[in-house]
């Protein structure tokens, strides 16, 4: 009879003679029954991108120079795209509520786009209206001391919407494949791997029941130039306007690089990009609608089944 290894530090759990690692496998259905989300037994469906919107496909490269920021062949006006915003909004409001008392699922909005791309517009016409109490919005800025300590998404998990939510990321765990490549704030050697581990974070949050939307908002060089220009003649804008914006700007092309580099590396079937042409913001801001509306129908958020017999209780006076 051999011996056991007395460096064997493998703990078994009562009633389980296997490792507790074979114990968790074998328990793998109580858990998915636990965990509605888990192993994606809801799937993670993606609707069909509205016109002028382009999404990316597993392995085929992203050219931006290629995607018209006008959105050519639109032929919805301004007006009337204002009006069908009002309806797709309150799409959004009612299917935000199923999916706050179902709890089961969240969605993960995540914006991204050159500086003066219009995050902040789109998050306030696309969410208005909507319960903030099923609704979060997360900015990323500089990293702080604390979230320096750790790894680089940990910072953002956190911020991942828990069951029932919607999470907007104003700015993501894409800025560690952006702006430290652009700014060489760490080597590629750092930065390079992260694409992968951005795909696993995001294959992990969507087999846990987190729907990925990703929005990248795409608007041109000249577009920046007359949004710049607007916050300098516009006393009331003054403040959007900060002089780091002209120093990013000469590092045009090199964002454009590290950004069709993100959306082709990490535009993966789970969760794959969408390019949306953002010079004109009446048109942003109903794709961006369109998208999140048909996304969360994609879902198919349910409230909950009534268990309790409610025929014969009647509200005291």
């Amino acid at each position: 009879m051999s011996k056991k290894n007395p460096k064997d530090k493998t703990v078994s759990l009562p009633g389980h003679p296997r490792p507790s690692s074979a114990a968790w496998a074998n328990e793998a259905g109580l858990l998915a029954a636990a965990s509605p989300g888990f192993l994606a037994e809801h799937g993670a469906t993606m609707p069909v991108p509205p016109p002028g919107v382009v999404q990316s496909r597993p392995e085929a490269p992203c050219r931006l120079a290629e995607i018209d920021p006008d959105a050519p062949g639109s032929s919805d006006g301004k007006a009337q795209a204002e009006a069908e915003l009002t309806e797709v909004r309150g799409r959004i409001r009612d299917l935000q509520e199923r999916l706050y008392a179902e709890r089961k699922r969240s969605l993960l909005v995540v914006l991204q786009a050159i500086d003066t791309g219009g995050k902040d517009g789109t998050i306030r016409h696309v969410f208005e209206g909507v319960n903030p109490q099923g609704c979060q919005v997360a900015s990323f800025k500089t990293p702080s001391a604390e979230e320096l300590d750790h790894d680089f998404l940990w910072r953002y998990h956190r911020q991942v919407p828990a069951r029932g939510m919607i999470g907007v990321f104003n700015r993501s765990h894409y800025e560690d494949v952006l702006i430290v490549r652009v700014k060489q704030l760490v080597p590629e050697a750092v930065w390079r791997p992260r694409y992968d581990l951005i795909n696993d974070f995001e294959r992990l949050l969507t087999l846990s029941g987190t729907t990925v939307l990703k929005i990248f908002l795409h608007i041109s060089k000249a577009e920046q130039k007359e949004r710049l220009d607007a916050r300098l003649a516009d006393p009331t804008k003054n403040w959007k306007f900060d002089p780091a914006d002209l120093v990013e700007r000469q590092s045009w092309d090199a964002y454009q690089g590290a950004f069709q580099d993100a959306l082709t590396l990490c535009g993966t079937r789970l969760a794959p990009w969408h390019v949306v042409p953002a010079n004109r913001k009446w048109f942003r801001n109903l794709a961006v609608a369109r998208l999140v509306a048909d996304t969360l129908e994609a879902m198919d958020p349910r409230f909950p089944e009534q268990t309790a017999d409610l025929a014969g209780i009647t509200v005291p006076d």
